[in-house]
């Protein structure tokens, strides 16, 4: 481990937490409390918590609850980690005793969350894990009663911003590979090189870890450090918050366990905490205001669960209000894909009164229209209790009505808490009037700062589209010549609105081919897809004729609209059951490639509490104003994939004079960086043409050898591919508009060398950074077939025209780094094979490489002596052995040569000939022998014993059949 990234990031991890009350004892120490090398379950430290939680347990029971956890079954690492969570914090685990009233079920505690000293918290670094694949080393371990609940991968800060991260994420991979069961246990995965720091949960994707950037309940000053690691700690890892996030904060969606943000977990506690201290219902309740896209259905869950354990609130009845069909279904999704206890979705107004009748420990959802009465009665009161909880979605739409106030009536000691993402601020309709003061906010500017969401991009497309006064006055004389100047004008006034003037057909026409040309080339190449927000319904099947007829079968589009009953032939086709519409939905949430339904096209229906993170651009043609241009514009605004980095609405009505009208109602911090013009990015993109420039300083674009040669170290080359990557971002952000053009010869050239140098040097596909976006990449590739480059995959140091490719370069610089990074990529994939022959080729290859450098070697005796390493290769491929043995015995005898001293070499040849030769015969019969956990640990046991028998030291034996069972996946794990 490189010393920096211990004394900078892992040691004031260590040392933060030892302030928090852990205890930090060393890998060496815990090594005396282990049974093996292989166990990661603390097994004497957990039975003493376990027995001091639970007094009254006997010895039998207790043993039997030590071993359900050191040795579970399941059927692999996902429903491992579910069932011990379910465990730890879910429905728990019972044993069967006598406690004076006969043999019953008692549950058993396992984490004292009253009492919070009365936990075990320890954590200890470099902890070794070794099994038949190898030997792991995490970082930092966080133990909590015995369990490895918490993993830390620390990265040094000096190594590049942008590698820091991923390279501890990429570490996080290796080990749950080669050993799963470090992550039977384990809740929270943290990565961090202190100046960074970010937390997620066992396999999430690199792109979905997220920052912790409030200390909650502490407060910035009082953590005394701006570093992001100390944050992260002093929010997350304080004793009391890492047991609370991990019991309450923790859902398993479906196949994908989620972690709370630090905004929701703030949120949440910040809703207990005023339930808890006001008695008045009108206090205890208020507004989170979270911006769209940052989750505020989780939150809901996570407050739900929370609640629920409240001892004062006596399991209380939560209901949860929408004002729409769809967002009510999701919501309900939401807390069933969660695995929330049985939420009922009421069916009807009566249903609803039902529902609320049952009380305490009841999960209602239900549509705020079915606080209706029947036009004469008025709505009954349904309960007075104290401990029921109303949670509503949106809260600005529908909450200052006749429904709102039926709802009140019908609980009226009930707290209530509006979740919106624009909140009103009017005298006539207050969110904050009617809910309470603000619980919590999270805004737009900082969700996009955190990652949360992208940020929205704003395109006019107004000027050469827009229907012109003088073009309207003439549209309307023509159409109504008959009538006389009065009767005209009256007609005028009365008739001439914003639906005669967007539909016209011309312009109708134009606007459709305008948006097909502008969808093709700007999202539909980058796999994204899009809504049109037309102003009437009859507008927007319109569209739909239109648009059809100018894809040519490119993409499709579905009307989802509005039925009306008397609808004539035009709507009326065009009618959908809710069946229908869903399946239509769930299409267009799917990646374009397995689904060509690309564009919806809609009036109002899925403008608000619509999900569909593939959506990258809304073209909206409809006048919207206040929350509804806002909630419409968010639904571009969902991380989708590594190059989804902002989202687009296409105005060519001119909603942008709505805007500061919409922003109005809040303070200019609060909606900070809602949209960006794309102007903005004029200035960022000519940064990032410099920064990518920077590496071929002095050339010219005819030098191309040179400018490949000047990548030929992978540090630099890895740098560059990061510049490279942002300033195809722009671009593609940009594009296809005309200011674009000035920099399009720097993308072809900076593209064209980037291809060629991973042509010459790419170790793996693992380094490659895919373009930015389609568009990007069809204009260099065209670039480069236009101008003949050759630009091919990199050619194998095996391949018969290897030497051919390498001498058809002029410089020999350029030939020795071409054969050096072939040789290094020849030397990683096969590396498994024989680890004891290619890491000596490695070395003597960087060896020669340093020589070079320190004027040892010319550059003739480089090539000369590259050359001879790679006719080793080429040997070594071909099955020929210096040895004597097979191609497949040689790694057994190479790696026992290594390890034991003192042995007669044709001993270890024969012993290497006797395992390879086991090995083969016991996994024969067996056809996917890999996959059996049990058959593994038989073999691997098998070959320790023979390893005895030709006394070898119980270490070396123990170490070498590792070896020697990953050896045996490589040689016979695809028979």
């Amino acid at each position: 481990m490189e010393r920096y990234e211990e004394t900078q990031v892992e040691i004031p991890f260590i040392e933060q937490l030892k302030t928090y009350g852990y205890t930090y004892l060393t890998s060496a120490e815990l090594d005396q409390e282990r049974s093996s090398q292989a166990a990661v379950l603390l097994e004497n430290r957990f039975r003493m918590s376990v027995q001091c939680l639970n007094p009254w347990i006997n010895e039998t029971n207790l043993e039997k609850v030590v071993r359900r956890f050191a040795t579970p079954q399941a059927e692999d690492l996902w429903h491992m980690n579910k069932q011990i969570f379910d465990w730890l914090f879910g429905e728990g685990i019972t044993v069967v005793q006598d406690l004076g009233s006969g043999n019953k079920n008692q549950s058993v505690k396992l984490f004292d969350y009253e009492t919070i000293e009365n936990n075990d918290f320890m954590v200890t670094n470099q902890f070794s894990v070794t099994n038949a694949l190898g030997t792991v080393i995490p970082d930092i371990l966080i133990f909590v009663n015995g369990l490895p609940l918490v993993i830390i991968e620390c990265k040094s800060p000096k190594l590049a911003p942008e590698k820091q991260l991923p390279e501890a994420h990429r570490q996080i991979d290796r080990y749950v590979r080669e050993s799963e069961k470090l992550f039977w246990y384990n809740q929270i995965v943290i990565l961090t090189s202190r100046d960074r720091a970010k937390t997620a949960t066992l396999f999430t994707p690199a792109k979905h870890y997220s920052v912790w950037k409030d200390p909650y309940p502490l407060s910035l000053e009082e953590v005394e450090s701006d570093y992001p690691q100390d944050i992260l700690i002093a929010g997350m890892l304080k004793k009391e918050v890492l047991l609370d996030l991990m019991r309450n904060f923790i859902v398993y969606d479906g196949k994908v366990k989620k972690l709370a943000r630090y905004q929701q977990y703030r949120a949440v506690n910040k809703a207990i905490e005023r339930i808890e201290q006001n008695k008045k219902a009108s206090q205890r309740g208020g507004v989170v205001w979270h911006t769209q896209g940052s989750g505020k259905s989780l939150t809901m869950v996570f407050l739900s669960k929370k609640l629920r354990r409240i001892q004062q609130l006596k399991n209380p009845m939560i209901v949860i209000v929408t004002d729409r069909t769809d967002l009510d279904n999701q919501i309900t999704g939401t807390f069933r894909d969660c695995g929330f206890s049985a939420p009922q979705q009421a069916q009807s107004v009566e249903d609803l009164k039902l529902q609320l009748i049952k009380g305490q420990g009841t999960t209602v959802m239900t549509l705020i229209e079915k606080f209706q009465t029947n036009g004469t009665d008025s709505f009954p009161l349904i309960s007075e209790d104290e401990n029921i909880i109303v949670m509503t979605d949106e809260s600005h739409r529908s909450q200052y009505k006749t429904f709102a106030m039926n709802m009140r009536k019908a609980l009226p000691n009930a707290t209530f808490i509006g979740f919106t993402g624009t909140p009103i601020d009017k005298k006539e309709r207050s969110t904050t009037g009617t809910f309470g003061a603000y619980i919590d906010k999270y805004t737009i500017e900082q969700a996009v700062a955190d990652g949360a969401t992208v940020p929205i991009f704003y395109e006019s497309r107004l000027p050469d589209l827009q229907v012109r006064g003088d073009s309207l006055d003439e549209l309307f004389n023509r159409s109504f010549s008959e009538y006389d100047e009065d009767a005209k004008e009256k007609i005028k006034q009365k008739y001439v609105t914003n639906d005669l003037v967007l539909t016209s057909p011309e312009r109708m026409r134009d606007v459709a081919l305008d948006i097909v040309k502008h969808f093709e080339e700007k999202v539909l190449v980058n796999g994204y897809k899009a809504q049109l927000v037309a102003v009437s319904r009859k507008a927007a099947a319109a569209y739909k004729e239109l648009i059809d007829s100018f894809t040519n079968g490119a993409f499709e589009t579905a009307l989802i609209v509005s039925n009306g009953h008397n609808d004539e032939e035009d709507l009326a086709k065009h009618h959908k059951t809710k069946q229908e519409e869903r399946e239509l939905i769930e299409r267009f949430k799917k990646p374009f490639k397995e689904d060509k339904l690309a564009m919806l096209i809609v009036c109002d229906k899925l403008l608000t509490g619509f999900d569909a993170p593939v959506e990258q651009v809304m073209y909206l043609d409809k006048p919207l104003k206040e929350h509804n241009l806002l909630q419409a514009v968010a639904r571009t605004n969902r991380r989708y994939d590594d190059n989804k980095s902002y989202g687009l609405i296409v105005d060519y009505f001119g909603v942008s004079r709505f805007l500061d009208e919409a922003l109005s109602v809040f303070s200019s911090n609060d909606i900070k960086g809602a949209l960006h013009s794309i102007d903005e990015e004029i200035p960022r993109l000519e940064q990032r043409q410099r920064q990518v420039m920077r590496y071929f300083d002095g050339l010219q674009p005819q030098q191309r050898e040179e400018a490949i040669l000047r990548l030929s170290d992978e540090n630099t080359r890895t740098d560059f591919d990061q510049s490279y990557k942002r300033f195809a971002e722009s671009m593609d952000r940009v594009l296809p508009n005309p200011k674009a053009e000035r920099f399009l010869p720097t993308l072809k050239w900076t593209g064209t060398i980037r291809q060629l140098a991973r042509s010459k040097y790419a170790l793996d596909d693992a380094m490659d950074i895919s373009e930015c976006g389609e568009k990007v990449r069809q204009i260099v590739q065209d670039y480069i077939h236009s101008n003949g480059i050759i630009a091919h995959e990199p050619i194998s140091i095996l391949d018969a025209s290897f030497k051919a490719d390498v001498e058809a370069n002029t410089k020999p610089e350029t030939k020795a780094a071409q054969m050096e990074h072939a040789i290094k990529k020849e030397i990683s994939v096969k590396l498994r094979e024989d680890e004891v022959f290619y890491t000596s080729l490695k070395d003597k290859v960087e060896a020669l490489v340093e020589e070079y450098k320190n004027r040892q070697l010319t550059i003739e005796e480089l090539l000369e002596e590259l050359e001879k390493v790679r006719e080793e290769l080429v040997k070594k491929a071909a099955g020929k052995t210096d040895s004597g043995l097979t191609s497949l015995q040689e790694p057994y005898y190479n790696k026992l040569s290594e390890v034991i001293e003192e042995v007669d070499e044709g001993k270890l040849k024969t012993l290497a000939i006797s395992l390879q030769t086991f090995i083969e015969e016991f996994v024969a019969p067996i056809g996917d022998w890999t996959k059996k956990v049990d058959f593994k640990r038989q073999l691997t046991a098998e070959i320790k014993i023979k390893l005895l028998q030709n006394n070898i030291g119980m270490e070396d034996a123990a170490m070498l059949a590792g070896y020697f069972m990953s050896l045996a996946e490589i040689q016979y794990g695809n028979q």
